[in-house]
């Protein structure tokens, strides 16, 4: 079986999951975008509601966020053989509701890194740069089993330290947008950077 069959599969057994589900509020729905040729993995937190009602990840005000920030159309965002999308967790896993009101997605449920998410990397072959978006993605590309762990400041303002072949990124989220009023420094000297190398990764196709 080749690797291009075997990510086949793998996708075909996601598709299918429900281990979650007792924890979901809404019945299982994996959100995943991957090919064997993607050479950019974007490793993100869940699928937000929106995402969820359609199928498909970013299909948001972050996706929109995430696209310029990249440098990229809707149409190379959603080329599965430009970009690989493999979030935390592959389902919307609800929203936080804090005196009555909402206050943000809940985090991703663990069992679905625990269960694919290792699986899923090794077929990823031809990735060649690791966007590392918020908290829950830093901790398990960036830090994993290491101590103590980066937050979301420190890994984005020591890019230098994981680059050409990882990133990490604020979660492009409207909620976010008072850590970027604080940090104009990502603006300003990451995101150039990061639009070239994106940008010469696609030139290869």
């Amino acid at each position: 079986m080749s690797k291009s069959e075997e990510l086949h599969a793998l996708i075909q057994q996601i598709s299918a999951c429900t281990l979650c589900q007792a924890e979901l509020p809404l019945p299982a729905k994996p959100i995943i975008q991957l090919s064997s040729q993607a050479k950019i993995l974007i490793a993100g937190q869940a699928p937000g509601i929106k995402a969820h009602d359609k199928g498909a990840p970013f299909h948001d005000p972050s996706g929109q966020r995430l696209r310029d920030w990249l440098g990229v159309t809707e149409e190379q965002f959603f080329d599965e053989r430009i970009f690989a999308i493999l979030p935390m967790g592959f389902c919307f896993p609800g929203t936080i509701i804090r005196n009555g009101k909402k206050s943000g997605d809940k985090p991703p449920i663990p069992l679905c890194a625990e269960t694919w998410r290792q699986a899923i990397l090794k077929q990823l072959t031809q990735v060649e740069l690791v966007i590392v978006l918020g908290q829950y993605a830093i901790d398990y590309h960036l830090t994993k089993n290491k101590q103590p762990k980066l937050s979301v400041t420190e890994a984005v303002m020591n890019w230098q330290e994981y680059w050409p072949q990882k990133i990490a990124l604020p979660h492009p989220s409207p909620r976010n947008n008072i850590w970027l009023k604080r940090h104009p420094e990502f603006e300003i000297e990451v995101l150039p950077v990061l639009k070239q190398r994106v940008a010469a990764l696609i030139n290869q196709y």
